[in-house]
């Protein structure tokens, strides 16, 4: 059985595009140098491939607003209400302590994911899985080299790519959960 979309997009998910394009304007991806609008762009339309909500589709275009351009959750919520707020909030890795290593840090954000609404772990799988896409992309194109572009070493970037790929088997039934592990499974291949 096929089962047909039901979401619907109003203006308000118009003006999140507008104002993800502003707050991101300077802002580009490693590697290539695209410009940023074009991750959330993607998050975005894989969480409505996903059936996703128009709640969860405007969230996937702010997902990284406060933790990259520190934009305040409140300004957030008062543009497009609490629903998006919460879902941006979930997927905003905390303030690293300085006690924490990098594996630490990020164990403690995979916690909060697991600990999400389906809503967050939707948002937070799409942006994953549009990461892994565009990192394999990257390895196709330039090979091993990339690897410099990252913070921290590869042996922990390739974990942090496994652990993902096993929250989402564990949470989460969405196809993008196979697509995921494709990615995961070649990208690891790269590996020296």
């Amino acid at each position: 059985m096929i089962l047909l979309s039901t979401t619907q997009l109003t203006p308000q998910f118009e003006q999140a595009l507008v104002y993800a394009t502003q707050v991101h304007a300077t802002q580009r991806r490693k590697v290539r140098n695209t410009p940023y609008i074009a991750h959330l762009l993607s998050v975005a339309a894989l969480v409505l491939e996903d059936d996703g909500s128009e709640a969860e589709t405007i969230a996937a275009l702010l997902h990284d607003a406060v933790e990259d351009q520190g934009i305040l959750l409140l300004d957030i919520e008062r543009c497009f209400g609490t629903d998006v707020a919460a879902i941006v909030q979930g997927c905003t890795e905390p303030d690293r302590l300085p006690h924490q290593t990098w594996r630490q840090h990020k164990l403690q954000y995979l916690d909060q994911i697991q600990q999400s609404s389906a809503a967050v772990q939707r948002v937070a799988l799409a942006d994953k899985l549009h990461n892994g896409r565009s990192l394999l992309v990257n390895l196709r194109l330039y090979g091993a080299g990339i690897w410099s572009y990252f913070s921290g070493d590869l042996g922990e970037i390739l974990w942090l790519q496994r652990e993902q790929l096993q929250l989402f088997k564990s949470v989460s039934q969405s196809w993008m959960v196979e697509e995921l592990g494709k990615v995961t499974e070649e990208i690891i291949e790269y590996e020296p």
